[in-house]
């Protein structure tokens, strides 16, 4: 039985042109590789990371809120890295980081968008995006 660690993502400037390659994944031989020169998938650890890259003002105000609702030296590190599990937030507590989210930024985030906030970049993504699906 083949098993698969995970593919990575890489994206280059878009091309016309296309290859077809056979490669080595893993004890899995002759794996069909399909390589476009704007999309290249290559075997490696199963990492996703999407990311909107929210403004700065925007992480700013989210660590800001996320230290006042965890009652959090202004001192302390808090970044769009930061999972609010790591900086001791439990399930009550992110219900209540959402809250002042959605108050200070004007938002009404449903249930299972609150469900997949993990960290503070999260947040930020997700406040952008509803703030610009309000003012569109």
């Amino acid at each position: 039985m083949a098993s698969s660690t995970g593919f990575s993502l890489n994206f280059s400037p878009l091309s016309t042109s296309f290859k077809h390659n056979q490669v080595p994944h893993h004890g899995i031989s002759n794996v069909n590789l399909l390589s476009l020169p704007s999309l290249r998938i290559r075997p490696g650890p199963m990492r996703l990371r999407v990311s909107c890259a929210a403004k700065p003002e925007t992480v700013d105000k989210v660590c800001s809120i996320v230290r006042k609702q965890l009652a959090l030296p202004e001192d302390s590190s808090v970044t769009g890295e930061s999972k609010f599990s790591a900086l001791g937030a439990d399930s009550l507590d992110t219900v209540e980081i959402v809250m002042g989210l959605e108050e200070e930024f004007g938002i009404s985030v449903e249930e299972e968008s609150a469900q997949s906030i993990v960290t503070v970049q999260d947040a930020a993504d997700l406040i952008e995006k509803l703030v610009e699906k309000k003012d569109a």
